[in-house]
């Protein structure tokens, strides 16, 4: 039996087209992958609460990255028009990342997840004990 291709499925009222363009495929999967990450929605979320922000700072507030994927990651982000970066022309350098409009849509369209996480998150970790003692860990 084939596994149901996601252009085949439908969502609430909505119908999904039959066919998909591969190439718009291609770049969906890789946009999904990217904003799905961790520190790409925690800095968004920082940003986003925070405003424009300099380097060390959205850092500081996100919290546990290391400055090499803080850097990765604000690039990755900077190049699918997610911030946008401006350098200051002082010594030492001065670097602030904002929300482009794009960041801000977004942020919008994220805010579901973080709304269903806080609503399920007791749910979640009662499921996740129920696991670890099944397992035999504690």
């Amino acid at each position: 039996m084939s596994q149901a291709h996601p252009a085949e499925k439908t969502h609430a009222a909505r119908e999904i087209p039959d066919e998909i363009d591969p190439a718009i495929e291609e770049l969906v999967r890789s946009i999904i992958g990217q904003v799905a990450d961790k520190w790409t929605m925690l800095i968004l979320e920082t940003l986003e609460e925070h405003g424009t922000l300099r380097f060390t700072e959205v850092g500081r507030r996100v919290g546990g990255i290391s400055q090499k994927m803080l850097t990765k990651t604000l690039r990755d982000m900077e190049r699918d028009g997610l911030v946008s970066r401006t350098v200051h022309p002082v010594i030492p350098p001065h670097v602030d990342y904002s929300l482009t409009d794009l960041g801000h849509s977004l942020g919008e369209a994220f805010c579901g997840v973080w709304l269903w996480a806080e609503k399920h998150h007791a749910a979640i970790e009662k499921a996740r004990a129920a696991f670890r003692e099944r397992e035999g860990r504690s």
